[in-house]
């Protein structure tokens, strides 16, 4: 938690002014996100609250802000419009204690596996989804909510300009509000949408049942709710190493993040994660320990017990053009500039996640992205092939090249006719890596075919881990003392 020795007044001053800074700003993102998941405005605040408050002060990443994220919105979103905001408390629970798991036993590390094409793929389509909901919610509305969204967006975009003691989000709501509200004009409010009355967040056990119905719903939603959210998290933890030259603790981080989510479950809240925007906002107004996190949360949480009956006065016009100009810098336009000269695979499995992600849901998309980029993988990686063949008598040696797997033990198999091969055969793996068992028993396969022929075989060049998985080549294996050190795949090393 804290560690106060050696704490400057002046550190604890700009801690507490950027926690002042991170809880409004937290505000319209926290309220727009609960309005695109069709839920109420102030489960999302609570949200922001009781996961920015245990990752404030349990996180890997000091000055890291978690609070109600579009990319998990998203994934809800099908979850709760078909089956009620039940089966989402129980997801969020799921998904916090896998979180936990992933944490404890020190996984973190694997959610790098899933490629960045993918990455780049959900996220675009994270960005269009987070767009269509924002339009379907101001369609028909009428010129003057057409005009309060522009103006919400001109205030987004040209308000840096003139400084950035106050976000720009803030201010553009501090604009349209006061002009909405100033000038008393007819247009859509959040308390229109949904009741918005503050209080604290209460414990409550979600209303759906537990049984096996429940769970073969909720699983698949809770495991793809647990990737997504440390995924981002991670990736935002990277961009603040690099800010402040500190590494951050991905493990902890996941850990704490899990338990917040699992405490948001068990309190009426959605699942939350780290946001990049906050963080970055934090960060540079002075945020760098944990006190700004948690003056952030209690601040947030104050203001919704406090001002709730305000909240419900603000412009829908306001969030969706802060809503708008959050999807525009979210979509990732470098990967666009990028398509000429990226391999056509990763552009397909961008281009595939991305149309997934808009017309299915973030769950599905995530997962076909990692089969796809594994599927592609492995075909690019299945090429073995003779690299060099000598014969001198009766003695031939071969020498391969390429990785032996699953994927290209079937190729392996066809590369040699024992048949027309002369009495005395080497064959030579320094240049080649088992990689799994269908590589020893493509091995074990062709030393049988080479035997029954009536030749004799010898392998080099293969690891000790390689020999003993061997049942029938074993034996016709030698080793040079200048053998390189090769593993199989369940080596643990």
């Amino acid at each position: 938690m804290f560690s106060l020795r050696g704490l400057k007044l002046s550190e604890v001053k700009n801690e507490t002014l950027a926690g002042f800074v991170v809880a409004v700003s937290m505000i319209p993102e926290a309220v727009g996100f609960s309005l695109v998941a069709g839920l109420s405005p102030i489960v999302g605040l609570h949200t922001a609250f009781i996961i920015g408050l245990v990752t404030a002060l349990f996180g890997g990443k000091p000055g890291m802000v978690s609070g109600a994220a579009g990319s998990i919105v998203v994934v809800l979103m099908s979850l709760a419009a078909q089956h009620g905001m039940g089966y989402v408390l129980w997801a969020t629970i799921f998904a916090g204690v896998i979180q936990i798991l992933i944490g404890v036993f020190r996984l973190g590390k694997f959610i790098r596996l899933v490629p960045l094409p993918a990455v780049h793929g959900f996220v675009n389509g994270l960005a269009i989804v987070i767009m269509l909901a924002q339009l379907h919610m101001i369609a028909g509305q009428g010129p003057l909510m057409y005009g309060l969204v522009l103006l919400a967006i001109l205030v987004v975009v040209l308000f840096p300009k003139l400084t950035k003691i106050i976000p720009s989000s803030l201010a553009a709501l501090i604009v349209v509000s006061a002009v909405a509200i100033g000038f008393n004009l007819h247009t859509l409010r959040v308390g229109d949408l949904a009741d918005i009355s503050g209080a604290l967040p209460h414990f409550s056990l979600p209303v759906a049942p537990f049984n096996a119905e429940m769970l073969k719903v909720v699983l698949p939603y809770a495991v793809v709710i647990a990737l997504v959210g440390l995924i981002e998290s991670l990736l935002t933890m990277t961009v603040l190493d690099e800010m402040g030259n500190q590494k951050g603790n991905g493990n902890r981080e996941s850990i704490a993040q899990g338990a917040g989510n699992t405490i948001c479950g068990l309190f009426g809240c959605f699942a939350g994660c780290a946001m990049i925007g906050q963080s970055i906002i934090n960060f540079t107004s002075g945020g760098r320990g944990r006190i700004s996190g948690t003056v952030g949360a209690i601040l947030l949480i104050l203001f919704v017990v406090s001002l709730s009956g305000y909240i419900g006065l603000l412009p829908v016009a306001a969030l969706a053009g802060i809503m708008l100009v959050v999807c525009y810098n979210t979509f990732e336009w470098s990967s666009l500039r990028r398509l000429r000269r990226m391999p056509k695979a990763d552009v397909l499995v961008m281009l595939i996640v991305t149309v997934i992600t808009i017309f299915t849901d973030l769950a599905v998309a995530v997962i076909s992205g990692v089969i796809i980029s594994a599927l592609v993988f492995a075909w690019q990686q299945a090429r073995i092939r003779i690299r060099e063949h000598k014969t001198q008598g009766d003695l031939t040696v071969y020498k391969l090249d390429g990785p032996l797997f699953f994927g290209s033990a079937a190729t392996f198999a066809e590369l040699f006719n024992p048949e027309n091969d002369p009495q005395n055969v080497v064959l030579d793996f320094a240049g080649t890596r088992v990689m799994d068992s269908s590589g020893v028993e493509a091995i074990d396969k062709l030393t049988a075919r080479y035997v029954d022929a009536g030749k004799t075989i010898r392998l080099r060049h293969l690891s000790n881990d390689c020999v003993s998985l061997l049942k029938k080549a074993g034996p016709f294996c030698s080793h040079e003392l200048d053998d390189p050190h090769y593993y199989v795949a369940e080596d643990t090393l």
